[in-house]
């Protein structure tokens, strides 16, 4: 092989080489969370997903990457203007997501700026409807406003807004400083308020307890007295059966004792006998006074009664004496 024929092969194979590296470097390959928008001799081709993907040489480029991922965007605080024209600064968050690649990538020449802008205006839009205290409490009507605002302007873009949240509302010096003090007073008035309302249940709770106690100790008075009254019931109750019994051994002594003078023969005509003849032996004495009690035969009858119990019994004692 000549030196020309040499030549002519390594030039032959360097080219191939050449070619061979170039064609490599025109493979794509495309991840799950990326698009690619592809232009050919500068106009809009395909949009490739997923997968190994090849450019033709010379004519097909890689104009756009766009991530499919949900992207925050953090924007700087913005100043606004209240509707009881009060400045404040508003710091916004913005969750969006890209639906459509070309639109995105054709549709507004820096997606991020255009947002951010929009989302200014929209915010001074929104806040400028608003006085100061509105503002502080209804975050939730402001994200929900701004969000259907923004969604609905940049779907042209190939963009779909999913959230938008206020991060950070900072009123004037003065009106912090007013809002502190406020709040401060706020907060010890409610002190006061539930420092009042445990002094008033302490209260009502002592009452309550005394109330018991006494009605407590009222009761048991009551039932001690009821005992009381029950025991000397009773008591009364044990006399006069006491003396029941009492009087109907009374009556039982003189039934018998009446019976027995009844088996001895006696008769009223002779108790009455006995009796003026008791009196009789009673007025022989030397006294020069003599009470009659006004129950005279009974007295005389007793008198008799006993001289005759007497002498029967001396009667029947035997006779020792000759």
């Amino acid at each position: 092989m000549t030196t020309g024929q040499v030549t002519a092969v390594v030039v032959v194979s360097i080219v191939v080489g050449i070619i061979l590296i170039y064609l490599i470097t025109r493979i794509r390959i495309v991840r799950q969370t990326s698009k690619y928008v592809v232009e050919r001799l500068g106009a809009f081709r395909a949009t490739w997903g997923v997968g190994v993907h090849f450019l033709a040489p010379f004519i097909d480029r890689v104009a756009y990457v766009v991530t499919m991922k949900e992207q925050v965007k953090d924007f700087d605080p913005q100043p606004v203007i209240t509707k009881d024209n009060v400045t404040m600064q508003i710091d916004t968050v913005v969750f969006f997501q890209v639906t459509d690649p070309k639109l995105y990538a054709y549709g507004v020449e820096n997606p991020l700026v255009a947002i951010e802008n929009l989302s200014a205006t929209t915010l001074r839009n929104i806040i400028g409807e608003l006085d100061l205290d509105e503002t502080l409490t209804s975050r939730d009507i402001i994200n929900t406003k701004m969000r259907s605002i923004l969604d609905e302007a940049t779907d042209p873009w190939g963009i779909k807004v999913n959230r938008v949240e206020v991060k950070n509302i900072l009123p004037p010096k003065d009106i912090r400083e007013s809002m502190e003090r406020q709040m401060r007073a706020e907060r010890e008035r409610r002190e006061k308020i539930l420092l009042a309302e445990g002094e008033k249940k302490s209260q009502i709770l002592l009452a309550e307890g005394q109330k018991e106690s006494q009605i407590l100790q009222a009761d048991a008075e009551k039932q001690a007295k009821i005992l009381q009254a029950e025991a000397q019931a009773e008591s009364i109750r044990k006399v006069k059966e006491a003396e029941a019994e009492g009087i109907r051994l009374v009556r039982q002594a003189e039934a018998e004792g009446l019976k027995a003078l009844a088996d001895a023969g006696v008769t009223p005509e002779v108790l009455t006998l006995r009796s003026y003849e008791a009196v009789k032996d009673l007025a022989n004495g030397n006294a020069t006074k003599i009470v009659v009690p006004s129950d005279l035969q009974n007295l005389a009858t007793l008198a008799t009664t006993v001289k005759d119990i007497t002498e029967t019994g001396e009667a029947k004692k035997p006779n020792t004496k000759k």
